[in-house]
């Protein structure tokens, strides 16, 4: 994301925000914020007259406290789909209206009454083919450091993931990971928690990988999509690939919900969708976007690797995301 707000910048959004011809649009940043601006946000712009300002990274914390306080500088926010299921259920987002966002072709599994699919992905393994000796092809292998010495990069914050890749790199079954053992997972980590890195943002993930300063790593699939598109010799594993859905949301108090509920309507359409799935690597969640994709490019996505693959549990994660978040922030101050 070549736009980054400060948070004096963030603080004079608010007021700008307000307008009627202008709305704000957050997300993550790097890679995946540059294709929702060309692929949904220039559409949405063209057609609508409205400005689209972009912010980020999306951060929870703030969202809350915009609600809170009551002063909402957001207007439509990428967040993650346990997150989406908690906050809607703590009063914090405003309810879809599905006569203004057309509710047909999107996929049920990434729509609530509360929020609407972004995108579908992938956790997967990757590695800096440079750094590493030998192909890894599973989640074991991030924790052998004799076969596969070097650093391992994983996800920093309390979220899907992790901890399901210890379980499964402890000989878990896919199928019994739930609800999840703690102990056992804080454990297995334990043992390689000397030689991790962790990252806080995808480009980040990237950034570790693409240098080598990190052998291996847990990545978004569209993140190593991106690398291996600028030509970084990186490889990745889809064995047990793990998926999960980022979906958009409207904070609760939005100054410019009309125009939100709008863009909304632009982001999940067949077309735009189509075309953040190409430029970014990660599934669409209008199922009728495939139609208007190249073949190799749908061959290319997440749901191409059905054989083996783990949906994540978000309704478990909603349910036990702050007692997990207490303890694995808790871990990794030790």
């Amino acid at each position: 994301m070549k736009l980054i707000l400060t948070g004096i910048l963030a603080g004079l959004l608010a007021a700008t925000a307000a307008r009627a011809d202008e709305m704000v649009f957050t997300s993550w940043g790097g890679t995946t914020q540059e294709a929702q601006t060309k692929s949904w946000a220039a559409p949405f712009e063209a057609s609508s007259g409205i400005k689209v300002l972009q912010d980020g990274p999306t951060d929870y914390g703030k969202l809350k406290a915009m609600v809170e306080g009551g002063s909402v500088a957001w207007d439509v926010v990428d967040v993650e789909m346990d997150f989406a299921i908690k906050a809607a259920k703590d009063g914090l987002l405003e309810p879809i209206d599905f006569n203004v966002v057309p509710k047909a072709d999107l996929d049920p599994r990434f729509t609530t009454d509360h929020a609407v699919g972004s995108f579908y992905y992938s956790f997967v393994l990757a590695w800096n083919k440079g750094a590493v000796s030998g192909e890894p092809t599973g989640w074991a292998d991030m924790f052998d450091l004799t076969k596969f010495p070097g650093k391992r990069t994983f996800y920093k914050w309390s979220a899907p993931g992790v901890i399901e890749i210890a379980l499964l790199a402890d000989g878990v079954p896919a199928d019994k990971l739930y609800p999840l053992d703690l102990d056992r997972a804080f454990k297995k980590l334990d043992t390689i928690k000397s030689e991790i890195v962790w990252w806080d943002s995808g480009a980040q993930s990237q950034q570790l990988i693409a240098s080598g300063e990190a052998a291996f790593g847990q990545l978004w699939n569209g993140r190593v999509f991106a690398l291996q598109q600028d030509g970084a010799d990186v490889g990745a594993s889809w064995k047990q690939n793990m998926t999960a859905a980022d979906v958009l949301v409207i904070p609760k108090g939005s100054k410019n919900k009309a125009s939100a509920m709008k863009f909304l309507a632009t982001a999940t359409s067949a077309k735009s969708q189509a075309m953040f799935a190409e430029a970014s690597g990660y599934a669409p969640i209008n199922t009728a976007a495939k139609a208007e994709m190249p073949a190799d490019v749908v061959k290319s996505l997440p749901d191409a690797y059905v054989d083996g693959q783990i949906d994540l549990d978000m309704n478990y994660w909603a349910e036990n995301r702050d007692k997990i978040a207490e303890r694995w922030y808790a871990w990794q101050a030790k």
